[in-house]
């Protein structure tokens, strides 16, 4: 009798999970989900890729395990939508949701609603009926064994950091991992985790392997919300595939609320040049100031950003002198913002101008009055709802008076591009103002801008401020290649450029004349090759031109071949722009009628392609 009761329960399990009989595929059936006992199992082309031992959530009124009860599949997505600014315009992403129900102790449900896409997996948490209730933790396992590369950053509420790689979880007293955080679990099969569409009331989450080393538990920042009704998490969200896949990914976005936006005619992204680099307190001098405004005149840029200490201006003058010389040159001005919640004591200003609802309104009001035509706020403090909340205020008042957006000293981007589309870029990455702060950056630059693009750049924009053909504080050793295809190869709905004005104005009039051409949305995106911290060639179109950029990111000079087949039929004609090796005319420009099938890249070197 005992045995028939275990036999029978098993059976029950088994059809229970539906592993057999019902597979939880993508469209394209590359992706699957099975389901486990107490978790998941991730398969990629009929494999085990990684398994999730735990799902689920705790909140205050509904505690302990959970038992799975049921899977549903809902239906096919087939998501398209247009993007202002990014990776590329027009987006589309094929998936299939299913629902999976989960049971409490107490009898409650708790439902997982999973997406299946050709490129990746997304799912969140949703239960009903909360009564003055409140999240307690999430029980969403990643399990990542010791030997498995990957390539992660260490968590901070500024997001600034590298992405080393490592095999194993181990890295002394820290066991906090920011999003994302990029993963080979087989030779040439990626997933990058991250997260998507924090909404009002939610924090933004990282990675904790405190208690197990191979087990990266999902951790929620401080949220005190109380829960009254129905209610969900953010979607957490895997990228998985070949390296081209987690690179061209929308899938970030794909899952984000729609623009809630009704005009965005105001809209437009564009490369700004930009004072801080070069002068950490220029811009309380508008004879400095000038000189960027006459700057972006020369390289016909549309902006100029004025940054921190405007309210302290030099001299008698004054943010409107500033402002007003910028606009009678044709150049559209931008101005900064302390956020007050981060950096505050010994911070520069202006400060506490955007912290309750009457000052911002006024504020923003004041900035369209005068000209300004965006915002750039600065040291934000963490993922915490309380921090989610205040940036969403920002941007639906920014919204207001039309102004851009770019938050700085802040936590990484989670769909809110496409949900307020004039949030046109975000820190959140260890950028070129480091080499203003300390020396570290100059050794390890290379390889870490040869491993961005396959780790921040790939869950939105990301405003690295890149090319930087002189010196700041500290030394820079890459090329003048190398930093010239930064411009390409970071998406950044606002490019802001590093260098001096007569930096920039002593390069080739070709170099020059390159920074008037470059966009700063794409139509398109299509990695070429590449390997994180080794060496990237990407391509983006604007148009019908191609705009490539191949950087070395290792000590030694590197030859790498070139297969252009996924973006040109016939051979294309065009210009390259590229380091010749000598320190005295570092420059090697010239025409070409077809794009090269090899390059050799200096060490730390780089190139640029542009098609005609």
């Amino acid at each position: 009798m005992v045995i028939l009761r275990i036999l029978l329960f098993a059976f029950f399990l088994l059809v229970s999970l539906g592993v057999y009989s019902k597979p939880m595929l993508s469209p394209n059936k590359k992706i699957g989900v099975d389901v486990d006992v107490n978790g998941l199992i991730v398969k990629y082309n009929g494999d085990d890729l990684f398994t999730m031992p735990s799902v689920g959530i705790n909140t205050r009124n509904h505690q302990g395990d959970i038992s799975f009860v049921k899977s549903k599949k809902v239906g096919k997505i087939d998501c398209r939508y247009t993007m202002i600014s990014g990776k590329r315009r027009e987006c589309r992403n094929s998936g299939v949701e299913y629902k999976l129900t989960y049971r409490y102790f107490d009898g409650s449900d708790l439902l997982l609603r999973l997406r299946i896409y050709n490129d990746g997996i997304a799912f969140r948490y949703e239960i009903e009926n909360l009564n003055n209730d409140k999240l307690d933790l999430e029980h969403t396992t990643y399990m990542i064994p010791n030997g498995t590369k990957r390539w992660f950053q260490r968590w901070s509420d500024g997001y600034e950091d590298f992405y080393p790689l490592s095999t194993h979880g181990d890295d002394g007293n820290n066991r906090k991992w920011g999003f994302p955080s990029l993963v080979e679990f087989k030779e040439g099969i990626f997933t990058l985790f991250s997260e998507s569409n924090i909404e009002r009331g939610q924090s933004g989450s990282s990675l904790s392997n405190k208690l197990n080393p191979e087990q990266y538990v999902v951790c929620p920042d401080k949220n005190d919300v109380l829960l009254d009704g129905n209610w969900h998490t953010p979607w957490r969200v895997a990228i998985i595939g070949d390296l081209s896949d987690v690179v061209e990914s929308t899938l970030v976005s794909d899952v984000a609320d729609e623009s809630k936006l009704s005009d965005t005619s105001w809209i437009h992204p564009g490369v700004v040049s930009w004072i801080y680099w070069a002068y950490n307190h220029g811009s309380n001098d508008c004879n400095i100031i000038q000189k960027y405004v006459d700057l972006a005149v020369a390289l016909k840029l549309p902006y100029t950003l004025i940054d921190a200490e405007w309210d302290e201006m030099k001299d008698g003058k004054s943010i409107l002198d500033a402002v007003n010389y910028s606009k009678s040159k044709g150049i559209k001005p931008m101005i900064w913002y302390n956020s007050s919640v981060g950096w505050i004591n010994g911070a520069p200003g202006p400060k506490f101008r955007l912290n309750d609802l009457l000052h911002r309104e006024r504020e923003f009001q004041w900035c369209e009055d005068i000209g300004v035509v965006g915002v750039k706020i600065d040291f934000f403090s963490g993922d915490s709802q309380s921090n989610m909340d205040y940036m969403l205020d920002l941007l639906e008042s920014a919204s207001h008076y039309h102004l851009l957006v770019n938050f700085h000293g802040a936590t990484i981007p989670r769909g809110w591009q496409r949900t307020y589309p004039h949030l046109l870029t975000t820190e959140a990455v260890y950028g070129a103002e480091w080499y203003n702060n300390n020396g570290v950056l100059t050794n390890k630059a290379a390889c870490h801008n040869a491993t961005l693009p396959f780790t921040r750049n790939v869950i939105g924009p990301m405003d690295y401020t890149p090319c930087a053909f002189s010196d700041s504080q500290h030394p820079h050793i890459t090329t003048h290649g190398h930093e010239l295809a930064l411009t390409v190869l970071f998406e950044s709905g606002l490019q802001h450029l590093a260098d001096r004005p007569e930096s920039f104005l002593a390069q080739p009039k070709d170099v020059q004349e390159f920074f008037g051409e470059l966009p700063a949305a794409w139509d398109d995106t299509k990695l070429i090759s590449g390997y994180p911290g080794e060496y990237v060639a990407l391509a983006r179109r604007s148009g019908e031109r191609w705009f490539i950029a191949i950087i070395n990111g290792t000590d030694s000079p590197k030859e790498i071949s070139l297969d252009w087949s996924r973006i040109a039929k016939k051979p294309l004609r065009g210009k390259m722009y590229g380091d010749s090796g000598d320190s005295q005319s570092p420059w090697m420009i010239k025409d070409i009628d077809a794009l090269p099938e090899k390059v050799t890249l200096m060490a730390r070197g780089g190139c640029v392609l542009l098609t005609n």
